[in-house]
């Protein structure tokens, strides 16, 4: 079965408390509940990894090179916006990565509309709330199905 890895960044474990305005109420359980129930109807195995510390966030992409991951969507949060250590992880990996963001993040603030992780990705999806993850596991385990 094909693994996929679910990653969720800086202050994410707040989903549910944190800006209702541009994450909604749902909370990181809720996500995780419905990519379980979506990663079943589409046949793949789903784990997940939240962490407020950057350097974990690069060990755990570094553990996807050998551990029978088979592609990870990530939220990285703020670090999205300036981590080049995790887009220097995300650039050595030979699996697919689809970054996710739950606000419209090309509607906010400036600095939220560039990605240094976009170069290193398959793709980007935002706006549309949890329904980014689920996309984002769609489009990975597309890319994995090939």
């Amino acid at each position: 079965m094909n693994r996929i890895l679910v990653m969720h960044g800086v202050n994410l474990n707040l989903f549910g408390k944190r800006d209702p305005k541009h994450y909604g109420t749902e909370t990181l359980e809720d996500i995780n509940g419905k990519l379980s129930a979506l990663a079943g109807e589409l046949g793949v195995e789903v784990s997940f990894f939240q962490s407020n510390y950057e350097g974990a966030f690069v060990e755990r992409i570094q553990e996807a090179h050998g551990d029978g991951t088979a592609g990870i969507v990530l939220n990285a949060g703020a670090w999205t916006h300036y981590s080049y250590a995790i887009m220097d992880a995300l650039a050595i990996l030979s699996i697919p990565a689809v970054e996710v963001h739950m606000s419209n993040v090309h509607a906010r603030e400036a600095f939220r509309h560039f990605s240094v992780l976009s170069a290193v990705t398959r793709g980007s999806i935002a706006g549309f709330g949890s329904g980014s993850y689920l996309l984002g596991l769609r489009a990975v385990v597309d890319l994995v199905k090939g």
